[in-house]
């Protein structure tokens, strides 16, 4: 690594801080930061980030989080003046033991990179604070479109560490990011929904009413997706011809998705069953991906199969993708560099890579699901879901959360009400939706569908394009994009219960 991409000393006006980098005798690059009369020290990059990062339970199980918000200031302070370059030179996760590392560094796009090249990650966060205000560009999203292949996951989970909610939002508002199979995402001044008719048994008659409830509160235009209760593959084939039976009967512009493992999705697209997305969930390492039973030549190939079937109108974007802060430590597939444990934001970011290189349709961050091991409340949770939106915005994915909470989190649907609104406000390419914001088969608390309309209301948003047309023509919306109410007996998709 060369003197030039040091971070150099620092000393503010008020000279009470300084910081400091250099290398040990193993290479590993040690920051201090003298602040207050304390110094601080950091043993390379991944401690750098993981202390910079906001308080979570998640990095504190993992043994990684700061131990006062003194010492997490003088992370932040030493991260802010760190180089970009640094992270091309440091990997987080070692390049020779890990795909997801080797696919970060490998596919960078040096090119994109070129206008931030000379840039800290201060600087970083200031440009694209400027870029968002619309300083020196005309059109902030294609500026932000452009330099998008030229960060890294690690990248953008740093700078984010260093910004506050309202520069998230800002910089995540200026992005746009859009794609297609069936409806368009992403599109400027929408927001779409996954309707989630999830059932504890996987009944028919109980998925056909949420769906008629979803559809009814103009939902389902991102996706209409059923985590299947079993591991069956002929169950989830049942599943996946209820929906497509219901998609065609109403010639509902939509896709349709069952939330198997990617293996059957595979197997199920050889037997000729009605695939349209193909799901999976993934993260930010390649041993948290392999006890999801996946690798990138896996997810290659379920990319491939799904893109076979030419099923999409307006668009070839087949795959649909999870994630979630947390879900590498839960795998204990969290370790990086020298064996350090590496934050769950900058993990959860490394999946974005993953995403990034799958070209999928719809990417979402279950952000309070995995519990309140990994986010302790309401705050923890707003605060991460907008981190995970801004990342995989910034990066060109189309960004989506499931805004939620298990109920033994310190949350409550008013923490709910907070994040929704401030990922609308961030132009958030869609949210998911249950009957009651109760997902009686998951066993988690999410949004329901009328929060989706408070949201569209209040923001001026409207549903995906071709969507809006379907509901339109059934009488459905007004001109303001406002989704009408309907005696459900009076409606066609009253045939959905069987005219019950």
């Amino acid at each position: 690594m060369s003197a030039a991409h040091r971070p150099v000393r620092r000393t503010p006006s008020t000279g009470r801080a300084s910081t400091a980098a250099r290398t040990d005798g193993n290479r590993m690059t040690v920051y201090t930061q003298r602040l207050g009369g304390t110094n601080y020290r950091f043993d390379g990059l991944v401690d750098v980030l993981a202390k910079a990062t906001p308080r979570r339970s998640g990095d504190e199980l993992a043994g990684c989080a700061a131990g006062t918000d003194a010492e997490r200031a003088a992370a932040q302070w030493v991260l802010a003046d760190i180089p970009l370059t640094e992270f091309l030179e440091q990997p987080v996760v070692p390049y020779e033991t890990d795909e997801v590392t080797r696919l970060i560094l490998d596919t960078h796009d040096r090119a994109a990179f070129g206008p931030v090249a000379a840039l800290t990650v201060g600087g970083l966060r200031d440009r694209l604070l400027a870029v968002a205000a619309g300083e020196g560009t005309t059109d902030p999203a294609a500026t932000l479109r452009a330099l998008a292949p030229g960060l890294t996951p690690e990248m953008a989970a740093a700078v984010s560490k260093l910004m506050r909610n309202q520069d998230l939002i800002a910089v995540a508002h200026a992005a746009r990011v859009s794609s297609a199979f069936r409806t368009t995402i992403g599109a400027p001044g929408t927001l779409a929904t996954r309707l989630q008719p999830n059932h504890p048994t996987d009944d028919r008659d109980g998925i056909a009413a949420a769906v008629l409830d979803g559809l009814l509160l103009g939902c389902g235009d991102a996706v209409i997706g059923v985590n299947p209760a079993t591991d069956s593959p002929r169950a989830a084939a049942d599943l996946l011809i209820l929906l497509d039976d219901i998609r065609t009967r109403f010639e509902i512009p939509a896709q349709s998705c069952v939330l198997a493992h990617v293996t059957t999705t595979i197997d199920l697209i050889a037997a000729g069953a009605p695939v349209d997305l193909v799901f999976q969930s993934v993260a930010g390492t390649e041993a948290a991906n392999a006890a999801f039973g996946v690798n990138l030549a896996l997810l290659r190939e379920a990319n491939d199969a799904g893109r076979s079937l030419r099923r999409g109108t307006v668009g070839d974007n087949v795959m649909y993708l999870e994630t979630g802060q947390g879900s590498a430590l839960s795998a204990d597939a969290h370790r990086g560099t020298g064996g350090r444990p590496v934050d769950q934001q900058t993990l959860e970011a490394r999946a974005y890579a993953v995403a990034r290189e799958l070209r999928p349709l719809l990417v979402n961050t279950v952000v309070g699901f995995i519990g309140p091991e990994y986010l302790y409340d309401g705050k923890q949770i707003v605060r991460a879901g907008l981190e995970d939106h801004f990342c995989g915005k910034l990066l060109g994915l189309p960004m989506g959360v499931d805004v939620c909470y298990t109920n033994h989190a310190e949350a409550d649907q008013d923490d709910m009400d907070t994040l929704l609104t401030l990922l609308g406000a961030a132009g958030c390419a869609f949210v998911i939706a249950v009957p009651g914001a109760d997902d009686v088969m998951l066993g988690y608390q999410s949004l329901s569908f009328h929060d989706a309309l408070y949201a569209r209301r209040v923001l001026g948003l409207r549903p995906a394009p071709e969507f809006a047309h379907w509901l339109d023509r059934l009488g459905m919306l007004d001109e303001t994009g406002r989704v009408l109410p309907v005696a459900p007996a009076a409606s066609p998709l009253r045939a959905l219960t069987g005219g019950r």
